[in-house]
């Protein structure tokens, strides 16, 4: 079973395209869930938060969450999990 992959951001924010950059160049597949376009996408970002923000770029790993990670701990995940 493959670990499915979500970027949550905007097409306007560098750190949400540094992060489809990132996968990309691993040849990793992910989703790119759009915050600002889509509600319902949105609405799932802030159910990833107690506080309900829209916190992004988020992305998550299976059921790991990670807020606006650095590139190591990006590497850290995806060697744990994929």
């Amino acid at each position: 079973m493959e670990t499915k992959i979500k970027i949550y951001g905007t097409e306007r924010c560098h750190k949400t395209q540094y992060y489809k950059s990132f996968f990309e160049s691993r040849k990793l597949n992910f989703s790119f869930y759009d915050v600002e376009e889509n509600e319902t996408h949105a609405e799932e970002l802030r159910n990833l938060y107690t506080n309900r923000k829209l916190n992004f770029p988020s992305i998550t790993i299976g059921e790991k969450k990670l807020r606006n990670p650095s590139e190591k701990d990006l590497n850290k995940w995806l060697s744990k999990l994929l």
